[in-house]
């Protein structure tokens, strides 16, 4: 961690910059980590609701996320950029905690909605924090350390989550419930540390909801939205394909996990480093395509032979092209999702470009189970052809909204 926090490149006048934001993201996602590992089984076993309830819920949470992160960036572009984050995340630790008095499914849903729409608006509001504290040049680097620190912060968190899983008891459950919601508020501080964002004043006559008129950025949008389907594969999509389809011991899944995680931690700072120009972004997401295609090749295949052993190669091989499509996808859509968005409007633009996470989250997890699970072979070459045709997409989606700025 230390490494992370020490070698980020920073703004001359902001030397403090850098560690801070990469501190919040590794607390954050820390808490986010423990989080995600037990919450489910606290939900259907201490609070009573059924596995479909919790599902329908965490699917509505996300989905009213991904349609609050424009309003809240815009608030954050109009009020100013660190003190919504800090609120944000006291938010988000507030939401936390009130899950742990849900015991019916309608307050489940509106707690749901009120994280969903809490993440997302931080996250929105973060970027822009980024992009007003950060030089343009350095802007994408400077994301993938916080990428880098957010991976390493999530695979502590689980390991946390893994001891309440254990202990399997109310207790467990609920300590890590305050510890994550305790990493937002150490996440807040964080943010209050950074030194003021400058302000960007909207220009005068100057559209109130821009993003929502602007069609290439929207376009643009829809195309990373695509793309982040690659986020359910491990933890939705290869899971069930493990156990239904291969002979593959059952605990490929966590092999898989740890390995994905180490290889972003790891490598994914050097790759955004070969980004120089938005045309060089472009170029390196249609590259992302291909290389997706080829681990959806590599998934297909597992599923043939009976070997434990060739199995589990084929699933780490088809892991290793997966994480690298992944690292050249984020790298990209980072460094375009900034460079195209108006100074004056980053929040009002990060959050709209970022509600494709919240979408790949909301209905990534159904269409992969339905696509690829039920599909098979054939359903792995459909996702795997879908994710070459949005990366191709983009360079001419790219070339046309620069020529609109």
């Amino acid at each position: 961690m230390t490494v992370l926090l020490e070698r980020l490149p920073e703004r001359p006048k902001n030397r403090s910059a850098g560690r801070l934001l990469t501190a919040a993201q590794l607390a954050g996602s820390l808490g986010d980590g423990a989080f995600l590992t037990c919450s489910v089984l606290f939900f259907t076993r201490i609070a009573g609701l059924t596995p479909a309830q919790v599902g329908l819920g965490l699917t509505l949470g996300w989905a009213v996320g991904s349609v609050a992160g424009v309003p809240l960036g815009r608030l954050a572009d109009r009020h100013g950029t660190r003190g919504s984050a800090v609120l944000l995340a006291l938010a988000t630790g507030t939401s936390i905690l009130a899950f742990l008095v849900v015991r019916s499914p309608v307050a489940f849903v509106l707690a749901a909605c009120v994280y969903g729409s809490c993440q997302t608006g931080l996250a929105a509001v973060r970027q822009a924090l980024l992009a007003a504290l950060a030089d343009p040049e350095r802007r994408t680097r400077v994301r993938a350390h916080l990428q880098s620190a957010g991976n390493a912060g999530l695979a502590v968190g689980a390991g946390l989550g893994g001891l309440a899983l254990s202990a399997d008891t109310a207790a467990a459950y609920l300590t890590v419930f305050v510890l994550d919601a305790a990493a937002f508020v150490v996440t807040a501080a964080l943010l209050h540390a950074l030194p003021r964002a400058p302000r960007a004043f909207p220009r005068p006559g100057a559209p109130k909801s821009a993003v929502l008129r602007d069609r290439p950025y929207a376009l643009v949008t829809l195309l990373n939205a695509v793309l982040l389907l690659r986020m359910p594969l491990l933890s939705v999509a290869i899971p069930l394909w493990i156990a239904d389809h291969t002979a593959a011991p059952g605990w490929t899944v966590s092999a898989l996990f740890v390995l994905n995680t180490v290889v972003v931690v790891a490598l994914q700072v050097r790759v955004a480093g070969r980004l120089t120009s938005l045309g060089s972004a472009a170029r390196m997401v249609r590259r992302s395509g291909v290389v997706l295609l080829a681990s959806c090749v590599a998934f297909a295949l597992s599923a043939l032979g009976t070997s434990p052993a060739v199995a589990f190669a084929v699933l780490v091989a088809g892991a290793l092209v997966q994480v690298l499509g992944e690292m050249l996808q984020s790298a990209g859509s980072w460094e375009i999702g900034f460079a195209l968005a108006p100074a004056d409007k980053q929040g009002e633009y990060q959050g709209f470009f970022g509600s494709g996470t919240s979408v790949a989250r909301a209905v990534g997890p159904v269409l992969l189970s339905t696509v690829v699970i039920g599909g098979g072979v054939a359903g792995w070459l459909l996702l795997g052809v879908v994710f070459l045709a949005a990366g191709w997409a983009m360079g001419p989606a790219v070339r046309w909204a620069a020529a609109t700025r």
